[in-house]
């Protein structure tokens, strides 16, 4: 195989006549050039250019060489080259997102009017989070994965978007709750149970850890329709603070404070080496940290 360095000086030798020239072009020492000449006429097999009152002329062999080389030189040039721009407002494209159901309603709708406003062409497909995420990122079935997901920790990139704890969603109009939620109220009043995510686990391992019983009188996989059940019944739900925060504005639901500790967790966007340079996986990766750490830092402000 020959070192594109030696094509690039056979094309300018050919095109110049002059060793000389092509030291100065490539920014070489003549007799480097010279090193490299000997070089290729050594691996090729022939003079290629022999010394005249005109300058360096080509051999035969070297006039049927050139084309060939110089389509070589082109392809690596091509290969080199930086991939197309993406324009978001002219792009026609899909991206496959990951997520958690929560996500649904406090993510993706802030997602889904950042692109229609800036990427109108853009295509949002959303997929679960499950035991196939991470061999979807691999084989490039899925862009990214947004929410906590402890194991796509290792082996994929990674980016913090916000940390998130926990909140309890009370009826406004609850008979026995009042302005604040104490520990003792928690423990006496009836709970719904949300058995979907990674935070599940959180909550229930930190209610063990404190020996706090809950009498839980419903269970449900997910948060659809949370909000009005909280809005319409005296239960209490135990939820992270974003889905918590966005739902009571849905309805006559209270946010109150945990009245123990429970361990808070990092959302996180996640993706695999492949997608890493791709220009519109940055450009979809960089709208997700725009909004979502811009939704964190505005939750912090007083």
């Amino acid at each position: 195989m020959l070192d594109a360095k030696l094509l690039q000086l056979f094309d300018l030798l050919y095109t110049t006549g002059s060793v000389t020239r092509c030291a100065e072009q490539l920014g070489q020492s003549q007799p480097t050039v010279s090193i490299w000449l000997a070089k290729l006429r050594h691996a090729l097999d022939d003079p290629l250019f022999v010394r005249t009152a005109a300058g360096m002329q080509p051999t035969p062999r070297a006039d049927a060489l050139i084309g060939p080389a110089r389509e070589v030189i082109e392809s690596l040039r091509r290969l080199a080259a930086r991939g197309p721009a993406f324009d978001p407002a002219q792009a026609q494209r899909s991206f496959r997102v990951c997520m958690t159901d929560a996500s649904h309603i406090t993510l993706l709708p802030r997602l889904l009017a950042h692109l229609r406003r800036v990427a109108p062409g853009v295509r949002i497909d959303v997929a679960p989070i499950d035991a196939g995420t991470a061999e979807a990122l691999q084989a490039g079935k899925a862009d990214i994965a947004l929410g906590y997901i402890p194991g796509l920790e290792s082996g994929f990139y990674q980016q913090t978007l916000y940390a998130q704890d926990f909140v309890c969603l009370v009826n406004q109009k609850h008979p026995r709750i009042g302005r604040t939620l104490t520990r003792k109220a928690y423990q006496s009043e009836a709970h719904i149970e949300i058995v979907y995510g990674r935070g599940h686990a959180l909550l229930d391992g930190a209610l063990k850890e404190q020996r706090i019983e809950r009498h839980v009188l419903l269970e449900l996989p997910g948060f659809l329709g949370l909000a009005t059940i909280v809005s319409s019944t005296d239960l209490i739900a135990t939820v992270p603070r974003m889905i918590g925060e966005t739902l009571a504005g849905l309805g006559a639901v209270g946010v109150y404070p945990c009245p123990f500790e429970i361990p808070s967790y990092l959302v996180k966007q996640h993706w695999h080496a492949r997608q890493h340079d791709d220009p519109g996986h940055r450009w979809l990766r960089s709208v997700c940290s725009e909004l979502f750490m811009r939704l964190d830092q505005s939750r912090k402000k007083p």
